[in-house]
């Protein structure tokens, strides 16, 4: 009979499926935040190779 009761009160509480939506949500913008980390990655790795050779290839004067 107890077992029944305890059953009973794990249906009528609702406070885990809010932990599961929030775990749901955290989980889709952590893996929005990787999608567009991985899609930034390659532009700005050719943007600073770009910036580093054009630095590279500049002179420094050391008379005025």
């Amino acid at each position: 009979m107890k077992f029944f009761k305890l059953a009973q009160k794990f249906h009528n509480e609702e406070d885990g499926a809010v932990t599961v939506d929030w775990v749901v949500l955290t989980a889709a913008v952590v893996g929005l935040g990787v999608a567009a980390l991985t899609m930034v990655k390659s532009g700005t790795k050719t943007l600073t190779t770009s910036i580093s050779n054009q630095l590279n290839s500049q002179g420094v004067s050391s008379t005025f």
